[in-house]
């Protein structure tokens, strides 16, 4: 398989792990709270990668983990408990659209802070993204009018923390396995995240006999391994292997995803949601485009 396959392979296995996140998370957070699920994430994340890879840790240099503790805190900490908030308030496929602005912020912030050059055809396709996405939002609030999309807010915040965490990658982490920089992350997470469970009531109310929290913790343990863990692994190997641009185009397939997971959880889907769909599709295409 030559590198573009591979390029495209990834987005394809990224976009369905990500994209079936939201509804997990939603499950997730019938019984546990924003903060515990956040918390609880990074938690179960890092046990399992600490168990399975903690031998790529050595392949991290000392000046490596500054720009480790960096993007631990810009691309897990701050936007997993950002859209953990946000999705008890608006509906996981809106959440997911949203955070389809992340390839226009990776984009500006590539361009201005760090230095990189992008071609006129990303450009294009990131914008065509963006129309198909400001689509998305528009029927989404007209479907779901009771919904406070004021958490909106949260879902931006955490996008551009998304976006940091791709142009940081590639540029000051691009001599470093994807394993060993996705390991040392939640290295770095793993006694913030105790701490901050600690500050709830998860510890003293925790019932093994509890039905619905046992149900929304082998929710979130699903989507710690696969869809953290392992996805940010093949997160990281897509940032090294193509552009940050490029690899933060999953977040416009994502929405496709969630919709249909939301939508037969009984959230509202219209056929102007999947007209929106196809452009955003044609705005991926666009980001790739050579010429």
């Amino acid at each position: 398989m030559n590198q573009q396959q591979q390029k495209w392979l990834y987005l394809i296995l990224l976009s369905l792990v990500w994209g079936s996140s939201f509804i997990l998370m939603k499950k997730a957070l019938i019984g546990l709270t924003p903060i515990q699920v956040g918390a609880l994430r990074m938690i179960v994340t890092a046990v399992f990668l600490l168990s399975v890879a903690f031998p790529s840790l050595k392949k991290i240099q000392k000046k490596h983990y500054k720009h480790i503790v960096y993007t631990a805190l810009a691309g897990t900490f701050i936007p997993g408990f950002l859209f953990a908030f946000a999705i008890t308030h608006i509906d996981s496929s809106i959440v997911s659209i949203l955070n389809s602005l992340t390839p226009f912020y990776t984009l500006i912030l590539g361009s201005l802070i760090f230095g990189f050059a992008f071609k006129k055809t990303q450009l294009y396709g990131i914008l065509i993204g963006l129309v198909g996405t400001l689509i998305l939002i528009l029927n989404g609030a007209a479907l779901n009018p009771n919904q406070n999309y004021w958490f909106a807010f949260l879902i931006i915040i955490g996008s551009i923390g998304y976006a940091l965490n791709a142009n940081m990658i590639k540029k000051y982490l691009s001599d470093v396995s994807a394993l060993a920089i996705v390991t040392g992350n939640f290295l770095v997470l793993l006694v913030p995240a105790i701490i901050v469970l600690s500050f709830t009531d998860f510890f003293t109310t925790f019932d093994v006999k509890d039905d619905v929290l046992m149900r929304s913790l082998v929710y979130l343990v699903i989507l710690s391994i696969v869809g953290t863990g392992i996805a940010k692994t093949i997160y990281n190997k897509l940032v090294h292997i193509s552009d940050p641009i490029f690899s933060s185009s999953v977040a416009y397939l994502i929405p496709l995803v969630a919709i249909f997971w939301g939508f037969l959880d009984g959230e509202k889907l219209s056929y102007v949601q999947i007209v929106s769909g196809v452009i955003i599709l044609f705005g991926v295409y666009m980001v790739n485009k050579k010429k």
